[in-house]
């Protein structure tokens, strides 16, 4: 009897299982899924704290008295995006804020001067250039966006959020938190004035 088929063994078989497994422990741990989650949500924040300065900035510039542009005309104060938020002290970012608000949950997107930024965009003579106010992807007592305006004009203002993974955290790889200009070193600040 002749046998001229050849086929794996039981061996080689087990063995290329162990090998694939070992290969697809160490691709999850290097990779750590957990840490590009945060990272993508870092990112996240970044870009709507961007969207939402050039916003108010694009407010400022084409609105002629802006109004309620803050917590209260000509008040220091700070709002959250996150209800959940309104127990932090100072707002997080804002040590000098005397009034800290939060967000009601019901309409906190709305662009019309009734959502957690109280600006009314739709003011702006080219209409409203965000459809929604963004809020923290996770949007927690933790983890939110806080604004706060200063002066007696409210035409300084901050936008704030913390970074989440330690690449875009204060001492990371990608910081911005220390990196931004503000002086809140464990922040990522934004606007007009960085030093509240």
């Amino acid at each position: 009897m002749n046998k001229s088929e050849k086929g794996f063994t039981l061996i080689e078989l087990l063995v290329v299982l162990a090998l694939v497994a070992i290969l697809s422990v160490v691709v999850i741990l290097t990779l750590n899924p957990a840490e590009l989650l945060k990272q993508a949500r870092d990112s996240n924040r970044t870009s709507d704290l961007s969207t939402l300065k050039s916003a108010i900035s694009l407010y400022m510039a084409d609105v002629n008295s802006p109004s309620i542009f803050g917590p209260t005309v000509g008040q220091v104060g700070c709002i959250t995006s996150a209800a959940a938020a309104s127990a932090t002290a100072n707002c997080g970012a804002f040590v000098s804020s005397s009034l800290v608000a939060s967000s009601t949950q019901a309409g906190v997107r709305n662009v019309n001067g009734t959502g957690w930024i109280p600006v009314n965009f739709s003011a702006i003579s080219s209409g409203a250039p965000i459809g929604q106010l963004p809020v923290d992807p996770v949007n927690t007592a933790l983890w939110y966006y806080a604004y706060g305006v200063t002066g007696t004009s409210n035409q300084l203002f901050e936008i704030a959020a913390q970074m989440e993974s330690t690449k875009y955290a204060n001492g990371g790889g990608a910081d911005v938190e220390n990196t931004d200009g503000g002086n809140q070193p464990n922040w990522y600040e934004t606007g007009t004035v960085l030093s509240n």
